[in-house]
């Protein structure tokens, strides 16, 4: 059962932070960074950054257990795992370092979760790749898991019977409460790794009822909510109600 894709950001969605301040944090180079970022693009500063690293006698594996200390909330590798025994494809679409991406999820166990990493993506042409790729295999819906300004485009592209996950106090969800008239996609918040494992597992859960065609039409309830609301504390089970859909104001 592949009929459901759940996409994720990386930074501050499955991680706490940026990787790339994460790292530059750790080796005291973040004030040279933001001095250097007004003259040269991240991408290369970044590398650049790297290079600098290596001059100064860091390995490889230093950087790697400075990322294998990068914060992650302790639901989030429950949430995939989950997510993957349950039949969905997984996939990641974002402006992190491919490197960075790959060390931290095969710290935690779940790099080979996913079946594909596209990073640094016009994120709105990957999902129409994405879609076109998904109608060809059969695939029906996608879950959009994200927090910044770069998944908005791809937030634009999902239909009606995709669900949209933007993390509340991040601009996402500040850009979806501001555009609401042009989000199709069903749109549930969540706060952090908690709220994100509770919200995931009962939308695959709702997905695979709907496909089955046994969708209990009480499961759900759509009340008018701004995005930008917090909701109350939600317990970790996915046998309660999942959480009411977010509908944001015109």
């Amino acid at each position: 059962m592949a009929e459901i894709m759940v996409i994720f950001d990386f930074d501050s969605t499955i991680i706490e932070c940026d990787s790339d301040n994460w790292v530059l944090d750790d080796t005291a180079l973040t004030e040279k960074f933001y001095q250097l970022l007004p003259t040269i693009p991240w991408n290369p500063l970044m590398d650049r950054m790297m290079k600098e690293l290596h001059s100064q006698g860091k390995t490889i594996e230093d950087i790697v257990e400075i990322l294998k200390r990068t914060p992650m909330h302790p639901c989030i590798v429950p949430a995939i795992e989950a997510a993957y025994s349950l039949g969905c494809d997984l996939k990641i679409v974002s402006d992190a370092n491919s490197f960075f991406i790959e060390t931290i999820l095969q710290h935690h166990g779940v790099w080979n979760c996913f079946s594909e990493m596209i990073c640094n993506p016009s994120h709105g042409l990957v999902i129409e790749r994405i879609q076109n790729s998904m109608a060809e295999a059969g695939k029906k819906k996608v879950i959009y898991i994200g927090d910044g300004n770069g998944d908005f485009c791809p937030s634009l592209k999902l239909k009606e019977s995709d669900f949209l996950m933007p993390r509340t106090g991040f601009p996402l969800c500040d850009l979806v409460s501001k555009n609401s008239n042009q989000i199709k996609a069903e749109v549930h918040g969540w706060r952090d790794g908690k709220e994100l494992q509770h919200v995931l597992l009962n939308l695959i859960n709702k997905a695979i009822e709907e496909g089955n065609n046994t969708i209990n039409n009480n499961t759900l309830q759509t009340i008018s909510l701004d995005c930008k609301l917090l909701q109350p504390p939600i317990p970790i089970d996915t046998h309660q109600p999942l959480p009411k859909a977010l509908s944001v104001p015109q």
